[in-house]
């Protein structure tokens, strides 16, 4: 029997200095820079505000700093320091 999982994908998303913000189904999930990637965490500000969401919400891709991430492993790699973002 073959096994389907769904793949995770993200509506939107938003920066602001201090984390990359994933709008997800469940609702917005914040992830600090630091814990997206290296390169990341040594961009600009600038640099990490030109991110640009796949059109499937599969992936982010930053042409600035060369950086594409998939959004299903950058949760589970991230998944022990992530925050629900606060309104």
């Amino acid at each position: 029997m073959q096994s389907r999982t769904r793949p995770v994908l993200a509506k939107a998303i938003e920066t602001t200095p201090e984390a990359l913000i994933l709008i997800m189904e469940t609702g917005p999930v914040s992830i600090p820079w630091e814990n997206c990637s290296e390169r990341l965490a040594r961009a600009s500000f600038v640099e990490r505000t030109r991110a640009a969401l796949s059109p499937s919400g599969y992936g982010i891709h930053w042409p600035l700093v060369d950086e594409d991430l998939a959004v299903g492993p950058l949760l589970l790699a991230s998944s022990s320091s992530f925050t629900p973002k606060q309104d």
